[in-house]
């Protein structure tokens, strides 16, 4: 690891609020160590295409407060075949690079274990995500300004809701996890939240209904994972009208809204804590690791176990959002 000189940055997949705050604070606790830094453009295609630059302090600068990422990213069909990784590992010679720092989710992490194996090449990854479903940390980059947004969205429709009279069924992100719509139910006193861990046990909306949910109350949301495990908010509000005519039901997708906005304090101190561990998990000479947080503390979790490893949702919390909501 002592071989060290260049570390080259990149984000991909879904883009996350705090991503350029991990980019800034990658860049410049490289540089602080005395690494040069490349960042490359659109993730994974960048590498397969050669779009890559130098990063200076200054390159950085303002831009933490900033939602997206100025590095773009992209999905990339390419990488996923043995001719395109060769291509990546061509751009990665010709400048330079000696360890990889990737930002992304689930897709992106996975990426880089199978190409650290097939290269032999080190790479340190930071989890950024809205979903909050990677194993080896309590919060991912970019949850916490994704669960404020949805806060702020859903007291919105509460106003309205409660003019009218309506069942409102408010579908967020999460395809296999149900973070955002689990706390995000509590946090806005929501009266249920239909997420995919639990879909499989019991008919969630079925369970709703038979709770008598609207007999204290003039208006009733539900959060909903965007999962197809889950119907989604337009199949729940199908079945509504078919199985209970009685209820007028509306649906809201926010949909991209989530994954936008200025991060939070919290996505911001994350987000550069885990971009300065990264560098300095290289130079402790990890490898093929990703950086999370436990309690507070940094910590390092494996690719392998990150990606395979399901996140559980705490069932505790499902009591909670039950017992508040009557």
């Amino acid at each position: 690891m002592a071989a060290i000189k260049t570390i080259g940055v990149l984000t991909s997949g879904g883009d996350a609020p705090g991503m350029n705050a991990a980019i800034r604070a990658v860049t410049r606790s490289a540089i602080y160590n005395g690494f040069k830094v490349k960042g490359i453009y659109r993730g994974y295609k960048g590498l397969v295409e050669d779009e890559v630059v130098d990063l200076e302090t200054q390159s950085v600068s303002s831009i933490m407060h900033h939602g997206g990422t100025i590095l773009k990213t992209a999905r990339c069909k390419e990488f996923k075949t043995v001719e395109g990784r060769q291509q990546a590992y061509e751009t990665i010679k010709k400048h330079g690079i000696d360890a990889l720092v990737v930002i992304g989710g689930d897709g992106s992490l996975s990426g880089a274990r199978q190409f650290a194996s097939e290269f032999d090449f080190p790479i340190v990854g930071l989890p950024g995500t809205i979903d909050n479903d990677l194993a080896g940390t309590d919060h991912t980059i970019g949850y916490d300004t994704a669960l404020n947004t949805i806060m702020w969205c859903v007291d919105r429709i509460r106003d309205t809701a409660s003019s009218h009279e309506r069942l409102f069924f408010i579908e967020v992100m999460g395809r296999e996890s149900g973070f955002l719509a689990l706390n995000g139910a509590i946090a806005t006193g929501a009266e249920a939240a239909i997420i995919p861990e639990i879909s499989t046990e019991v008919d969630q909306l079925k369970e709703l209904i038979s709770r008598g949910f609207r007999k204290s109350k003039n208006s009733s949301i539900v959060l909903v994972a965007e999962s197809p495990v889950t119907g989604g908010a337009m199949g729940l509000a199908e079945r509504v009208r078919k199985e209970y005519p009685q209820l007028d039901v509306r649906v809201t997708i926010l949909g991209h809204l989530q994954r936008g906005g200025s991060p939070t304090a919290q996505d911001r101190i994350l987000a550069s804590r885990m971009g300065a561990a990264a560098i300095d998990a290289l130079l402790e000479g990890q490898r093929n690791i990703m950086i999370g947080d436990d309690d507070e503390r940094i910590i390092y979790t494996p690719f392998s176990k990150a990606i395979r490893d399901d996140k559980p949702i705490d069932r505790d919390l499902l009591d909670l959002l039950r017992r508040l909501s009557i």
